[in-house]
């Protein structure tokens, strides 16, 4: 997956797996283990743990082009690897359909990849002039539906809050304006809009880069479906099962560092004055395998300019106490 679009340029090879010796190395694979990697993407992790180990793998990815790549690689790996079309926030009942209670390793990439945003027919890029679409799948509005039908206030309050963008009210006010005289219907048209009338930050990120995220965001219910997905991992690991998501914004790794301190008994207490401080605390299931974010290195980062702003968080189930009783995972 990518971080927030910048002007920079696409690695010359195309879908670069980031970090992916870390990757492995969190998920440790091994013979006879069955993982899921929820974002399937260009297949870049899927081949790697397929290649490292004896393993069976189950690919989800909601975009039916990454479908159509996975049934190409699966057969390469026939009966090891198995790609479900579909959201990774379902990734519970999609698993269990099919008969897979408990996995030892998930992966999640977060974010837009490679391949959707460097096809201009998608519609993630303002680099690339192309139908103001920004869905990860075919179903749902897109992109032009919300910048056509959200009243100023909530459109404004959106940029805000899923792309952090502070002049969001100016750019509210221009989408308005400029829609009461032409639809908005390719990503160069609202690109447009937004630069002229929010100045080209000092760091070259191009002016259009945080609204472009808020819609991709908001289209996608991104940060929902991180959520469910998390929550969907952490009760299928087995125990000593691993967990490693890669984030590229504040907005996603802020609800995987949170997800994973509260799993492995981190959140802060309660204030001694809330009534919710005197219940006892739940038993521990988790360990963080990462104590803080790890991130790429220089040299993938020179290799890989989209790399720079990843990061990567570990987490693993812990061997189950005697005295627990078996989970409920329906």
């Amino acid at each position: 997956m990518t971080p927030l679009e910048t002007n920079s340029m696409p690695p010359a090879s195309g879908h670069v797996p980031v970090m992916l010796p870390e990757i492995l190395a969190n998920l440790a694979p091994a013979d006879g283990e069955v993982f899921v990697d929820g974002t399937f993407g260009g297949g870049g992790y899927a081949e790697a743990i397929l290649r490292s180990a004896s393993s069976t793998l189950w690919a989800i990815d909601r975009d039916p082009d990454a479908v159509a790549r996975g049934a190409i690689l699966a057969a390469r790996y026939p009966g090891r690897l198995h790609v479900i079309e579909g959201s990774f926030g379902d990734m519970l009942t999609l698993l269990q359909a099919r008969g897979v209670t408990q996995l030892d390793g998930v992966v999640l990439d977060l974010g837009v990849s490679s391949f959707q945003i460097d096809d201009p027919a998608r519609g993630f890029s303002f680099r690339l002039d192309g139908p103001l679409d920004m869905r990860m799948g075919n179903a749902g509005p897109t992109a032009a539906d919300l910048v056509r039908t959200l009243p100023e206030g909530e459109l404004a309050d959106m940029l805000y809050r899923l792309g952090e963008e502070r002049l969001s009210r100016r750019v509210a006010r221009a989408i308005v304006a400029a829609r009461a005289e032409a639809p908005i219907k390719t990503t160069a048209q609202l690109a447009g809009i937004i630069r002229s009338v929010v100045p080209r930050a000092k760091d070259g990120i191009d002016p259009a880069t945080r609204s472009f995220q808020a819609l991709r965001l908001r289209v996608n219910d991104e940060l929902g479906e991180i959520e469910r997905a998390l929550q969907a991992a952490a009760a299928l690991l087995a125990p000593g099962g691993r967990l490693v998501v890669v984030s590229f914004h504040s907005l996603e790794d802020r609800i995987v560092k949170q997800f994973f301190a509260a799993a492995a008994g981190r959140a802060p207490a309660p204030s001694r004055h809330d009534p919710r401080g005197l219940a006892a605390r739940a038993a521990v299931r988790f360990r963080l395998l990462t104590a803080k974010a790890a991130r790429p290195g220089a040299a993938e980062i020179a290799r890989n300019p989209r790399a720079r702003s990843a990061r990567l968080r570990a987490l693993q189930r812990l061997p189950r106490l005697p005295a627990d009783r078996p989970e409920v995972t329906t």
